[in-house]
C-alpha cells in the first residue's frame, strides 16, 4: 500500500461483491479469478466491471496490487500498515514483511535527489520452503 490518502469509494453492489471475494481469500487474485468466483456464486458481474472495481479499490488504497513477472496484476486485501511482499513464483504464496532498511534507503535516495512526498512498493520473488 502507498502512504497517500485517497477518498473513500462509493460502495456499489459490484464493489461490495468484489470486496467480499477478496475478504474470503488470503492469496492474491487476478481479475479473472475474482470474476470466476463471482460467477460461481451466481453474481452476474461483468469482467470489465470487476477490472474497474479492482483498479478503483487499488487507487483508493483499499487493496494491494502485485504484478507478476509476466506483468499480470493480482489483488489482495492486506494489512493497513505499509509493508512489502515475499512472493513464491511456484505456488503464489505471499508473506507481508516490513522493511525498515528499505524505508531508510528510500528516504535517503529521495532526499539526495531533492524528492519529497515519495512512495514506493517492493515485491521480492522467490521459491517458498514448501515448493
Amino acid at each position: 500500500m502507498t502512504n497517500t490518502e485517497a477518498p473513500a469509494l462509493r460502495p456499489t453492489r459490484q464493489r461490495k461483491a468484489v470486496a467480499a471475494v477478496l475478504a474470503e481469500c488470503s492469496e492474491f487474485r487476478t481479475a479473472q479469478q475474482v470474476h470466476e468466483s463471482l460467477r460461481s456464486a451466481g453474481d452476474n458481474v461483468g469482467l470489465s466491471t470487476v477490472y474497474r472495481a479492482l483498479q478503483a479499490m487499488a487507487d483508493a488504497g483499499e487493496i494491494d496490487v502485485l504484478r507478476s513477472d509476466a506483468g499480470e496484476a493480482a489483488y489482495r486485501r492486506c494489512s493497513d500498515s505499509h509493508h512489502h511482499h515475499l512472493v513464491c513464483r511456484s505456488c503464489g504464496a505471499t508473506v507481508e514483511v516490513e522493511g525498515p532498511a528499505v524505508e531508510k534507503w528510500t528516504l535517503g535516495v529521495a532526499e539526495k535527489h531533492g524528492f519529497r512526498a515519495v512512495s514506493h512498493t517492493l515485491e521480492i520473488f522467490g521459491t517458498c520452503a514448501r515448493c
